[in-house]
């Protein structure tokens, strides 16, 4: 029995049709374009951030300890060096996200750095891409520093094992050139009521529990953020009247910031800067 030749015709529409089916190349990335970049999942592209919405670092009062904790951390891993992925967990707007970018910042604008750090932001619905991300920042020189804001986990939300797997396991491991950090206003990323419903109706409670919260360990530093008191809050606003020269006396803003307080229900470091923005606004007073 002889073969019969496949015509031409057929063979040219097989592989056109293969090559719809199959992705396109990732496009390459002009990593010399910014500082910063943010992640598309569905396009599997860096987009560039011409400008990054950050303060300067020391504009951010009442942080010290956490504050130096993160730079050191950081300033190791831009230098070369072992360093740990990070999660800053607690009150909400206390400067958890506004701490890496301003110290992604200080970093970045360093001359005599031994290797660029570039920002990489990456969505919380996008995290099932991570491995893809990976692959396109594993090859470069450059050091990166991945940028999780607002990551939690709901019911039902399997995506948190993606995340741990890059975190910590796999054969390839988490590339030496990226550093994932990542904010949440849970501790261990998970619901409380999610976390106490699998310890009730599990089979093994214990392990079931061990499974939702193991996702945290996977941090090796954990950074609590917590609410100010009206002194931390006051340092925070006159931080920022004194770096933007706002012209107002003490006794007149504080009178004002504690009423603004009042009225957005807490003192944090962004009713502090909402409260600043205020002023200057009333005041026909520019910032920058």
């Amino acid at each position: 029995m002889t073969d019969t030749p496949v015509p031409e015709i057929l063979l040219n529409r097989i592989v056109a049709a293969l090559e719809r089916l199959s992705p396109p190349p990732t496009p390459p990335v002009d990593f010399g374009a910014a500082d910063a970049f943010v992640w598309q999942a569905d396009g599997q592209i860096l987009v560039p951030v011409p400008r990054i919405s950050r303060v300067d670092l020391d504009l951010l009062h009442g942080l010290d300890r956490v504050r130096d904790i993160l730079f050191a951390n950081t300033q190791q891993f831009a230098d070369g060096f072992p360093a740990n992925n990070a999660l800053l967990w607690g009150a909400r707007g206390m400067g958890k996200s506004s701490l890496v970018k301003s110290i992604h910042g200080a970093l970045a604008a360093r001359k005599d750095a031994p290797n660029r750090l570039i920002l990489v932001e990456i969505h919380r619905e996008d995290i099932p891409s991570l491995p893809q991300l990976l692959t396109v920042l594993r090859p470069e020189s450059h050091r990166f520093l991945l940028f999780c804001d607002d990551l939690s986990f709901d019911h039902d939300d399997a995506s948190y094992k993606s995340l741990k797997a890059v975190l910590d396991g796999g054969i390839e491991g988490r590339p030496d050139n990226v550093l994932l950090y990542a904010t949440s206003n849970r501790r261990h990323l998970m619901p409380r009521d999610m976390i106490d419903n699998e310890r009730s109706s599990a089979v093994n409670p214990g392990e079931a529990v061990e499974e939702k919260i193991s996702l945290s360990d996977r941090f090796g530093l954990w950074l609590g953020f917590h609410s100010c008191d009206q002194a931390t809050y006051f340092a925070m606003i006159d931080g920022y009247i004194a770096h933007y020269r706002i012209p107002i006396g003490a006794e007149e803003w504080h009178r004002q910031a504690v009423e603004w307080a009042v009225t957005r229900g807490g003192r944090s470091g962004r009713v502090a800067w909402q409260f600043v923005q205020d002023l200057a606004g009333r005041l026909r007073h520019r910032l920058g």
